[in-house]
């Protein structure tokens, strides 16, 4: 595979062939079928190379679908919580200031 790089004869060949082909199936079966064709060649591929795909289709379906043990921010809070750390940082900040003068 170290031969495929881009600008070497045989990459040129490979990527000749691959258009060739879909072309070919674009003539015989149509447009929409070979887009579909080449959208699940692609998902297979992509799920194909993935270390841990039950992993991975699980985080993402807890990014759409989430836990319904979780609970829910209260944004009001953590808003107040941020901002008195802030304040609490630039309070300190201005103490060592004065203490080093």
């Amino acid at each position: 595979m170290n031969k495929l790089k881009m600008g070497t004869p045989l990459t040129g060949i490979v990527l000749g062939l691959i258009l060739t082909v879909l072309g070919v199936l674009v003539m015989l079966i149509g447009f929409w079928k070979v887009l579909i064709l080449v959208c699940l060649f692609g998902v297979g591929y992509f799920i194909g190379t993935l270390e841990k795909p039950g992993d991975f289709i699980r985080e993402k379906a807890n990014k759409i679908i989430p836990d319904k043990r979780a609970q829910p921010i209260n944004l009001k809070e953590e808003i107040a919580r941020e901002q008195a750390e802030i304040i609490a940082n630039l309070d300190e900040n201005k103490a060592s200031n004065n203490s080093e003068e």
